[in-house]
C-alpha cells in the first residue's frame, strides 16, 4: 500500500511566506525530470538541449524584469541573491569606499549580511521608516556621502507590504556615485517590476513567491556592474556562479515569470479584492477600536493585510484559528514578554497594537468565499479573546 497523501483543510493566507508551484511551472519542469538530462556545460547533443532550457528560463525571468538576459544571474534564491549582490558590491568596490547604506525594515538576508559586512570593516547606516513603514528619501539624502558605495532597500515589505519610493532613492544614490540593490523577493509577480522604471542596478528575485518551486531564484546584475564572486569553482553561468546549473527549477522559474507577466493585472486586481474584502469584513465585524491596518495607505502590495488587533496576543490568535486558517504573526509572547518583529518596532507602533499583528497575504488560489468565512471565524475569535482577557483582569486567579 502506498503512503497516505497528507489533505490539508486550513485556509492558505500565507502566500508572502511561500506560494504554491504554478500549474505552468510544473509543466516545464517534467521533460527535464523525464528527458533532458544534459549537463548545459557539455557540447553534445544532451548538453545542448539542457542549455537551451537555460536561456529560454533566463529570457522569461529578463522579460519579466524587463531587462536583457545576459543580465540575469541565476541563484539558489533570495538569499543568496542578496548576499551576492551585497557582499559582491562591497568587495568589488571597496577600493572606493566602505559605507554601506540600508534600511531597518530589511529582511533578514539584507540585515544579517550588512552585520557580517560591518564586521570586515564596512562602515554600515541603518535607515529609519515612517510610521507607515516607508524610508524617507530625506533620510537617504542625510546619510549619504561621498564614501558610500552601495544602497540596499527592498522593494516591498514582506509584513506590512509597504512599497518603497525606490526610483527617489535609486536617484540620490546615482547622483553620489553609489550602487543601489533592491530585494524584490515580495513585489516581483505582484506589482510592475521593470528594473529600467525602478533605476537599480541589483535586484534580487526568490522563485518560491512567485509561484516557482523553492530552491531557485535570480540576481539582476546591470551591465558593467562588477561583483566579487563568492562560489568558485568551474566557469558557470559566465564565470559568476560556480556550480552545475539546476536546470529542472530554471525552468520552472521561467515558466512562474512568464504566466506572472502575461496575467499581472488580472491577478494584481483579484489580489486587490480579497486583500480590501478582508480588512473591510474585520473593521465592520470588530470595529477599528479592535482592529488597526498597518502599512502605507496606498503603496502597499494588493495581496497583504497587516492586521493588529488590540490587546490581543498574536500567536494565541493564531494557535486558536491554525486549524482553519494558515497566516503569519508580526509579535509573540513569552513567559509575559512580548516579542515585537523588527519591521513592527522600526514603525514605532504602540505595543498593546504590535503585539497583536496578524499578516494575511492572499494569492491566486484565495477566493471570496474563503476570505469571508476567515473574517467570520477570525472576528468570533478575537470577541471570545477579548472577552477572557477582561475576565481575567475582573476576576484574577492567585
Amino acid at each position: 500500500m502506498g503512503e497516505k497523501q497528507l489533505v490539508v483543510r486550513a485556509i492558505y493566507l500565507d502566500y508572502n511566506a511561500t506560494t504554491p508551484i504554478d500549474p505552468a511551472a510544473a509543466q516545464a519542469m517534467l521533460p527535464i525530470l523525464y528527458g533532458h538530462y544534459g549537463n548545459p556545460s557539455s557540447s553534445h547533443e544532451h548538453g545542448q538541449a539542457a542549455k537551451k532550457v537555460v536561456e529560454k528560463a533566463r529570457s522569461q525571468v529578463a522579460n519579466l524584469l524587463g531587462c536583457p538576459a545576459e543580465e540575469i544571474l541565476f541563484t539558489s534564491g533570495g538569499t543568496e541573491s542578496n548576499n551576492y549582490a551585497l557582499k559582491g558590491a562591497a568587495m568589488a568596490y571597496r577600493e572606493r569606499g566602505n559605507h554601506i547604506i540600508t534600511s531597518a525594515v530589511e529582511h533578514p538576508a539584507v540585515i544579517e549580511v550588512c552585520k557580517w559586512l560591518q564586521k570586515q570593516g564596512f562602515r554600515i547606516t541603518i535607515l529609519p521608516v515612517d510610521a507607515n513603514g516607508m524610508v524617507q528619501p530625506q533620510d537617504l539624502a542625510n546619510a549619504i556621502d561621498d564614501n558610500t558605495i552601495l544602497v540596499s532597500v527592498m522593494h516591498a515589505n514582506n509584513e506590512v507590504g509597504t512599497i518603497q519610493p525606490i526610483r527617489k532613492l535609486s536617484d540620490l544614490a546615482h547622483k553620489h556615485g553609489a550602487l543601489f540593490h533592491c530585494d524584490a523577493a515580495q513585489s516581483v509577480g505582484k506589482i510592475p517590476v521593470r528594473v529600467d522604471d525602478l533605476g537599480v542596478d541589483l535586484l534580487s528575485v526568490a522563485g518560491h513567491k512567485v509561484y516557482a518551486p523553492i530552491g531557485i531564484g535570480a540576481l539582476y546584475i546591470r551591465n558593467g556592474v562588477r561583483l566579487e564572486k563568492f562560489i568558485h569553482g568551474a566557469g558557470h553561468e559566465r564565470g559568476l556562479r560556480a556550480g552545475t546549473e539546476n536546470i529542472l527549477e530554471m525552468a520552472g522559474l521561467g515558466a512562474a515569470c512568464e504566466e506572472a507577466w502575461q496575467n499581472l493585472d488580472e491577478n494584481m486586481a483579484h489580489y486587490r479584492q480579497t486583500r480590501d474584502r478582508l480588512e473591510a469584513g474585520l473593521l465592520r465585524r470588530l470595529g477599528s477600536a479592535l482592529v488597526r491596518v498597518n502599512g502605507h495607505p496606498e503603496e502597499r502590495l494588493p495581496n497583504t493585510s497587516s492586521i493588529s488587533f488590540f490587546n490581543i496576543e498574536a500567536n494565541t490568535l493564531l494557535d486558536a484559528i491554525k486549524e482553519r486558517v494558515s497566516a503569519s504573526a508580526g509579535a509573540a509572547c513569552h513567559a509575559g514578554d512580548v516579542q515585537v518583529s523588527a519591521v513592527l518596532q522600526a514603525m514605532k507602533g504602540p505595543v498593546n497594537w504590535a503585539m497583536g499583528t496578524i499578516r494575511f497575504s492572499t494569492g491566486r488560489r484565495t477566493s471570496v468565499e474563503e476570505i469571508d468565512l476567515v473574517a467570520d471565524l477570525v472576528a468570533r475569535t478575537v470577541f471570545e479573546l477579548a472577552r477572557k482577557g477582561l475576565d481575567a483582569s475582573v476576576h484574577p486567579t492567585g
